[in-house]
């Protein structure tokens, strides 16, 4: 790899002019100044995007310095970065609070048999001025929904982006910015100005006309035009814990053999030809047009139009006898990428592109086959293990940090799918889409298709036994793979035993490093409802479990992945009363920890009593229940169990829903075991809760608050954060910070929130104005 990117030159054709290493210089400097904007706190004010353009404007004039010249690249490549987040984040300022009246073309596709929901708009002009760029919104749709390339009049009142955030969890804030979908709208007015639906959505009507009864219609949609809407939650966990979630959906790799097929398809078609007009160019042209049409079929996905992007620059270079490395294409492709889209540096499927193709190059350079090996009958196979087994092993880095997990299956897995996929499937699809003119015929081909599927997804039941879960502690040992590649090339394994030895004992005892803690609370944020977990030494207990919706509840979608992330094995849980805010991620807990104990207020539900007088040790914590009094059938706010955890120092009072009735009774029972460090604040803030007698009998020195940002109650009340602030109680809350972090020290606590503290970057900010929580 040293010198991998070196001066890129011509073949030694006359007339053609040499490019010089500053192109790699430049497109290394666009690249390398974007990638802050993943990391950075805050954007830079204007005034000082305009001093940093000043300074590249003076380095640009030393153009013969390469110093200067890979500077002044990345300060421009920071410029374009910097000014694209400004101007989003200036739109998203501009386009909230008021009702807008907006012209927006519909971008979501209309599915058959799709029931009401969430429709994307692209947003083309407010009140008559023209929005470049262009933005996109979601809104609830409760008629017939509209098909794409319709063009509406509509009064939105549109509001920002506001993710839940935890560690572990999915970042939807940032997938929003990097889609350049920040915004959502209730339309109150909508009037249609063009009832016509664009070519795409046309296309992909008649094809599902045209598919017959199948039992994988939503992996044939996702196949043949990217929409993965209709996916099923189970296909989309069984193709993750297997390893092959990238077929299901127009990937590169679908794009790249579409382009080979076509290019295959031409070059036999050009042995008819005459030989003054066999030539590689035509072939090659043609099959990129192709490419360009099926990226446009999969509506632009980015994988798809990254994929796209790469091949053009490969034809241009092809075209005009550009002999390069690999690692040069792959650069400038990345950087040419970030300089169309900077924002795409925030997307994790662009990293995951990009990675792949690396750990790609890096294993055909460092891990190369045997000549020998080539010239056998058997070399197509070896070869496609060889790629295989390299994949598998470079990218568990980036499937542990995104998917927290690996799969010790995925090389048996794609070594069976991805063939079947590749050469029957997609190809089968196809030929359906282009014969849609013949039903008969492309029903067929549909159903053949399908048959294909089946066959993919028969060992894949088995295969997703091997998913392993890995939290943080293992990101560092999941490098392994690297490291050996690189011990291999070198020939290191007896020269360097001890120090490979010694690497990996202090990969190992990094992994189990004691926490500077003693124990520590995490409020988690799950919208409205309540989750907190008490953990100390691997081990945690977790108080109520979130809400429950239609399609998840909190547990699966919030609290598992934080529990993955830490690596915490539960061993009790605490249910504070029977309100499906506080019980609807229960049964995914006891399924995931069927080890774990359950405690509640409840009556007859088999779970331990929680109620006065019960008392317990876990680890170093001393748990004692201040209320209710006595177990109920149907256990409601005042009958929350409330949990004082103390280690004798610091102490922690979780509340529950508790009202002012449920707070008379602590005050005039439990007085004496009120006091506490911190207060879980009851009912998440609301007005009849959190009585101006039991703030002071607990005396909190801070106070936590589990509230959405958007809910209807309009938690928590600004009367009762005021009450707070007044008894000098530190005020935080889930709906501003997102994840609330207390830890416990031997001589000192302290507090984090997920954007303040723990991650803060600017696209995790609160946009828009405070009180706008409604």
């Amino acid at each position: 790899m040293p010198g991998a990117i070196s001066v890129c030159e011509h073949q030694n054709t006359p007339g053609r002019r040499h490019i010089k290493t500053s192109v790699d210089i430049a497109a290394i400097g666009v690249a390398a100044g974007t990638f802050p904007l993943l990391l950075l706190p805050q954007l830079p004010p204007w005034p000082w995007l305009m001093i940093i353009a000043a300074i590249a404007l003076l380095l640009w004039r030393q153009t013969r310095n390469s110093v200067c010249q890979a500077m002044c690249w990345l300060l421009c490549g920071f410029l374009v970065a910097s000014g694209s987040a400004r101007v989003l984040v200036g739109q998203i300022t501009a386009l909230i609070g008021a009702p807008q009246n907006i012209i927006a073309t519909v971008s979501s596709i209309r599915l058959q048999d799709e029931a009401p929901g969430r429709v994307i708009f692209r947003i083309e002009q407010v009140d008559g001025r023209w929005l470049l760029p262009a933005l996109y919104f979601s809104a609830g749709w409760q008629q017939e929904i509209p098909c794409a390339g319709q063009r509406w009049r509509l009064q939105v009142r549109l509001r920002p982006v506001h993710a839940i955030l935890n560690q572990g969890g999915f970042d939807s804030q940032r997938w929003a910015l990097a889609q350049r979908q920040p915004l959502t709208g209730r339309i109150t007015q909508a009037a249609l100005l063009d009832p016509r639906c664009n070519l795409r959505q046309r296309i992909i009507h008649h094809a599902e006309q045209n598919i017959p009864a199948v039992n994988y219609k939503s992996v044939l949609l996702a196949l043949a035009f990217g929409e993965r809407t209709s996916l099923e939650k189970a296909l989309r966990t069984l193709m993750l814990k297997t390893g092959i979630a990238h077929l299901m959906a127009i990937s590169g790799l679908h794009v790249a053999m579409a382009a080979i097929l076509v290019w295959l398809l031409l070059r036999g078609v050009q042995f008819f030809f005459p030989p003054y007009w066999i030539g590689y160019r035509f072939p090659l042209v043609v099959s990129w047009f192709f490419t360009v049409i099926y990226v446009w079929l999969a509506g632009g996905q980015p994988p798809a139009v990254r994929t796209g992007v790469a091949l053009t620059l490969w034809m241009l270079l092809r075209i005009g006898g550009v002999q390069c490395s690999s690692w040069q294409v792959w650069l400038w492709c990345v950087s040419l990428i970030l300089l169309c889209d900077p924002l795409a540096v925030l997307s994790d499927s662009f990293w995951l592109s990009v990675m792949a193709v690396a750990s790609l190059i890096f294993w055909f350079d460092w891990v190369p086959l045997s000549e020998r090996v080539r010239t056998t009958w058997f070399w197509a196979p070896v070869r496609w293990l060889h790629l295989q087994l390299g994949i598998t092993l470079l990218l568990v880095p980036m499937q542990a940090g995104l998917f927290l997990g690996m799969t010790l299956t995925s090389l048996p897995a794609n070594l069976w799918a991805v063939p079947l996929v590749s050469f029957l499937t997609v190809p089968l699809i196809l030929l359906a889409i282009v014969l849609g003119a013949l039903p008969t015929v492309s029903a067929a081909l549909w159903w053949l298709a399908d048959q294909t599927l089946l066959w993919v997804f028969i060992p894949l039941g088995y295969l997703q036994r091997g998913w392993v879960e890995l939290g943080a502690s293992s990101l560092l040992i999941s490098l392994a793979g690297w490291l050996l590649v690189v011990c291999w090339r070198f020939n290191g394994w007896w020269h360097y035993a001890g120090g490979i030895a010694a690497l990996a004992l202090c990969g190992f005892l990094w992994r189990e490093r004691p926490d500077p803690y003693r124990w520590r609370v995490d409020m988690l944020d799950v919208g409205h409802g309540l989750a907190v977990v008490i953990s100390a030494q691997g081990k945690a207990v977790v108080f109520d479990s979130g809400g429950q919706w239609q399609s998840g509840n909190a547990a699966e979608r919030y609290i598992l992945p934080f529990l993955t992330w830490r690596s915490l094995a539960v061993e009790q849980i605490i249910i504070s009363h029977n309100h499906l805010d506080h019980t609807g991620g229960l049964a995914t807990l006891r399924q995931a920890f069927p080890q774990a104990s359950v405690r509640s207020p409840q009556l007859g539900a088999g779970h331990l009593p929680c109620m006065v007088g019960v008392h317990w040790q876990w680890q170093t914590l001393d748990f004692r229940v201040l209320g209710p009094g006595k177990l109920v059938a149907d256990a409601g706010n005042n009958d929350s169990c409330i949990v004082r955890v103390s280690d004798g120092q610091y102490s922690v009072l979780l509340t529950g829903d508790v009202e002012l009735k449920g707070e008379a009774l602590l005050l005039q029972q439990q007085r004496h075991l009120l006091p506490a460090t911190v207060l879980q604040v009851p009912h998440h803030g609301s007005k009849t809760s959190s009585s101006s007698p039991f703030i002071r009998a607990v005396a909190p020195k801070a106070a936590l608050a589990s509230a959405s940002r958007y809910n209807r109650w309009r938690f928590p009340a600004e009367k009762i954060v005021t009450r707070y602030v007044g008894y000098q109680a530190d005020w935080h809350d889930t709906a501003r910070s997102g994840q609330l972090s207390v830890f416990f020290f031997d001589k000192d606590w302290q507090i984090q929130g997920f954007r303040e503290q723990l991650v803060p970057r600017w696209y995790h900010r609160w946009f828009g104005v405070m009180e706008d929580n409604e």
